[in-house]
């Protein structure tokens, strides 16, 4: 029996999250979530269980400014959007959380673009 799209991308995801988990050495997780329609990212610090940042294009302020949320333009905001706030929260360094989603497109974008905005990674 053939597993469903689902399955196979929430195994992916808790592969690179267990890979994470081992050579992570305790820096925050930059964690995103893609979909048809948005894209959201957050940065997580595992040992407390708290969500440092956020930034997600459904928030107000960001549908003013971009109509569309599916596209790069807006994932390469939203990536320099999270930079900037974690750089206001104190986190300069943290380790890339992709998800089940391979790296092209929306989140390669969102990834360069936070790198741009000066989180190392």
């Amino acid at each position: 029996m053939s597993k469903s799209i689902l399955q196979r991308t929430k195994e992916r995801a808790g592969r690179t999250r267990s890979r994470l988990a081992r050579v992570g050495k305790g820096r925050p997780r930059l964690s995103v979530h893609r979909s048809s329609k948005n894209i959201s990212v957050q940065i997580i610090d595992d040992r407390n269980s708290k969500t440092i940042a956020s930034a997600s294009t459904l928030e107000k302020d960001f549908r003013s400014d971009t109509p569309k949320g599916s596209d790069t333009d807006a994932a390469s905001a939203i990536g320099k959007l999270i930079a900037e706030r974690a750089l206001k929260a104190g986190v300069e360094q943290v380790i890339f959380d992709r998800g089940g989603y391979i790296y092209h497109g929306r989140v390669k974008a969102l990834a360069e673009a936070a790198r741009d905005g000066g989180l190392k990674f």
